[in-house]
């Protein structure tokens, strides 16, 4: 039987441990284990603590040479990597002027990468979403929600869902699928109630018989779907025993309230969220979950994260990363991002994208460095964290561990 491991020392060892899940965060809260280490044995981590303290005969060490900083594996609780093609044309006509009714006009819009990806095999969109998700884990990133509802049919959502089951099994990044069927109005299909319909009868079991996906996410907003049309399609997914979360308050208001009345996991988006929303967001438990990564691709303002901290909101921060409105897909840069222009502290922006977006996955055991967490950590070569948002992503992990494992260094 194999010992258990000792890895490290570390400069400095964030655990990400007692700190709330709601609320403004100070740096001086920020706990940090100078010289850490942690003990991990089939995948969990047993126990952090002093590096010299925790070495003994009963256990194997990998010792870390030089100055490093370590914290949990990032995650992205928002991202549309199963897709196909690409909509360069659109992100040019975009900063060109040209209106989002012109882009779609001129073939653009989420209905061209609707197109593109019925087009891909299931094995091409496999193929894609390993190599996207390859990126994110270089990057830090070892969990990653991702969505269909670029197929908008049962037999293309059932295609992106079992790609998605399917790129799970062979990658080394954990991947959590949502069921966004309701992403839009299907150009194809003459009802739109009719549509929410099938997919409630015919999608839905499907999806819990394969194990497919346990979220269901849907657009509300005045392009895709009223509060009203989705109202009964989130009732019947919740009776299903699906969790919920809602694309909300992206350009108009409405979708938060939504989001709280079905007591959804999260509510992504919110970047023209008022007052009021905030407030209702802050008093619920409902997470608030900013996309900078599509304000930086559309040029719109971003999710108030301040406010929704200040009045008491939990916040997470994904990178949405879509080939039409977040290309970009570097969470730790988008996160650092919104940091500068909302003025975030360090442990608001690390909180954000570990056990805050683990909150908004509702995975207990991740975002956090304790006994019984899995092992997944990201180490940065150097010795003082702050350098990890100040340089916006451009200061690269070193190494990063993936149940008890170093798959990338």
């Amino acid at each position: 039987m194999n010992k258990p491991l000792l890895i490290g020392p570390f400069t400095q060892l964030l655990p990400m441990t007692g700190l709330p899940l709601k609320g403004a965060l100070q740096d001086e809260q920020l706990p940090i284990i100078k010289n850490g280490g942690i003990l991990v044995a089939d995948g969990k981590i047993l126990k952090v603590g002093v590096f010299d303290e925790m070495k003994s005969s009963d256990v194997d060490v990998h010792r870390i040479e030089g100055d490093h900083v370590c914290l949990p594996g990032f995650v992205d609780s928002h991202t549309h990597i199963c897709f196909g093609g690409t909509r360069a044309r659109d992100y040019a006509f975009r900063n060109a002027g040209k209106t989002y009714l012109e882009i779609a006009k001129a073939g653009g819009g989420i209905w061209d990468t609707v197109t593109q990806t019925r087009k891909a095999s299931q094995e091409e969109l496999v193929k894609d979403i390993i190599s996207r998700s390859k990126r994110h884990l270089k990057n830090g990133v070892t969990t990653i929600e991702v969505k269909s509802g670029y197929g908008l049919s049962i037999d293309e959502e059932l295609k992106m869902l079992r790609a998605i089951k399917q790129a799970n099994e062979t990658s080394n990044v954990t991947l959590v699928p949502t069921c966004l069927a309701a992403h839009m109005k299907p150009k194809d299909w003459n009802q739109d109630q009719e549509y929410l319909d099938v997919i409630i009868n015919e999608l839905f079991p499907i999806i819990n018989t394969e194990d497919l996906a346990h979220r269901v996410d849907a657009f509300v907003e005045e392009s895709a779907f009223s509060p009203e049309e989705i109202k009964p399609y989130f009732q019947k997914a919740k009776e299903m025993g699906f969790d919920i979360t809602v694309h909300a308050d992206q350009f108009t208001t409405g979708g938060s309230q939504v989001a709280v009345d079905f007591d959804a996991v999260s509510a992504d988006h919110l970047e023209a969220s008022t007052e009021k929303e905030i407030q209702l967001l802050a008093k619920s438990n409902t997470i608030a979950t900013a996309l900078p990564g599509a304000s930086l691709g559309l040029g719109c303002a971003y999710t108030p994260a301040r406010k929704i901290l200040d009045a008491g909101g939990a916040l997470s921060i994904a990178s949405d990363h879509n080939p039409g409105s977040a290309p970009m897909g570097d969470l730790l840069t988008q996160a650092s991002i919104l940091g500068t222009f909302e003025k975030l502290s360090n442990t608001e922006v690390l909180a954000g994208i570990t056990y805050r977006a683990a909150a908004a996955l509702r995975l207990k055991d991740r975002g956090k460095l304790e006994a019984g967490a899995q092992a997944d950590f990201v180490v940065f070569p150097t010795d003082n964290y702050q350098e990890i948002t100040y340089h916006q992503g451009q200061l690269k992990p070193s190494m990063v561990w993936k149940n008890g494992i170093n798959v990338c260094q």
